[in-house]
């Protein structure tokens, strides 16, 4: 299993960017406090690399930027290349799936920017739900019961 939840400040502003094929791409650090702090009180934390696709890359890179507080799962992604120079790189970073606001609107830093049409869903009623399972339903006549 590789899962991945965490919860943290952008370290700065998101990158978004659109690869050859028109997809677009996510690039974000999240600073994630440890439970712990060091032997001379300061706190510690991890500054964790992610990345984002598609529809999700569209929201971090539109409602978030630098200071914002985000919540994520996603999973462990590790991948090589090479540089300019020929030199193997490795790279270790998070594949955010799921992407979520922790704070209010009023607190969050990227707040201000144009939010997107709401949609109400749609109520379906409990025939819409269950007409194929009740297409062929037939009542049970009590003497057909068990019991």
């Amino acid at each position: 299993m590789n899962k991945v939840i965490l919860v943290g400040n952008l370290t700065r502003d998101p990158e978004l960017r659109t690869t050859s094929g028109g997809v677009s791409v996510t690039s974000f650090t999240v600073a994630v406090q440890r439970r712990y702090k060091s032997q001379d009180g300061q706190q510690q934390a991890d500054f964790i690399s992610c990345v984002a696709w598609r529809s999700t890359a569209d929201f971090v890179a539109k409602y978030f930027v630098k200071g914002s507080k985000i919540g994520l799962s996603g999973n462990i992604q590790t991948r090589t290349y090479d540089d300019a120079n020929g030199v193997r790189k490795y790279v270790t970073e998070v594949v955010a799936e799921d992407v979520e606001f922790v704070t209010s609107k009023a607190q969050n830093p990227g707040a201000d920017r144009e939010a997107p049409p709401a949609q109400k869903p749609q109520a379906a009623s409990a025939d819409d739900l269950f007409a194929e399972e009740l297409s062929d339903f037939q009542p049970l006549d009590d003497a057909e019961l068990p019991f």
